[in-house]
């Protein structure tokens, strides 16, 4: 017995999204070198050129940020990083809407920060996009995912291959698919 499904008229059907990337072709193409030579090679471990490529292509970056290699930067443009965060290696900033990252913020190994998704409700599927932010302090463990609209306020802390669909509150430790509170993070002195 096969299931009656309704009729899609596609001669209506049109290709474009109200989605726009934030830059022209030129500047799209030219971050997709850099990003593929500099910011995803393996090969190239140096540090130091990094922010200030960051900051050519239209990212905030402050003092002190340290980018590992393998690191993915959809739009650079769209991106702030605050002072002495840490961004570790096979990173994904998939940051296809703002992304704001606070100071003293660790993305481990791995992690993927996910700001898009399409309507599959919709017969073109359109692309929409919501800001995250990860807010002063706050820790993205390895493997971990944070989806598009999400906070992760001061301090909070999303262990290792957790997902965070929803804000995560200020220093609390949160763990698991979805991610949910484990336990509050003290933060000792040194």
């Amino acid at each position: 017995m096969s299931a009656t499904r309704p009729h899609v008229d596609l001669s209506r059907f049109n290709n474009s999204t109200s989605f726009h990337p934030g830059a022209g072709l030129v500047k799209r193409t030219a971050w997709f070198f850099v990003n593929a030579l500099v910011f995803q090679n393996p090969a190239f471990p140096f540090r130091s050129p990094k922010p200030w490529l960051l900051r050519l292509f239209g990212a905030r970056v402050g003092k002190g940020v340290v980018i590992h290699p393998s690191v993915n930067i959809k739009f650079p443009w769209r991106l702030t990083i605050g002072d002495h965060s840490w961004i570790g290696q096979r990173t994904w900033l998939d940051n296809l809407d703002q992304l704001t990252i606070g100071n003293n913020v660790v993305i481990s190994q791995g992690a993927m920060i996910i700001q898009g998704s399409h309507d599959y409700k919709k017969v073109d599927y359109p692309t929409y996009t919501r800001p995250v932010v990860l807010e002063d302090g706050s820790w993205v463990g390895a493997g971990a995912i944070v989806t598009l609209g999400v906070t992760l306020r001061s301090h909070a802390v999303l262990a290792a291959g957790s997902v965070a669909t929803k804000d995560l509150e200020a220093y609390t430790v949160y763990q698991g698919v979805p991610a949910t509170p484990v336990r509050e993070r003290i933060i000792e002195s040194a």
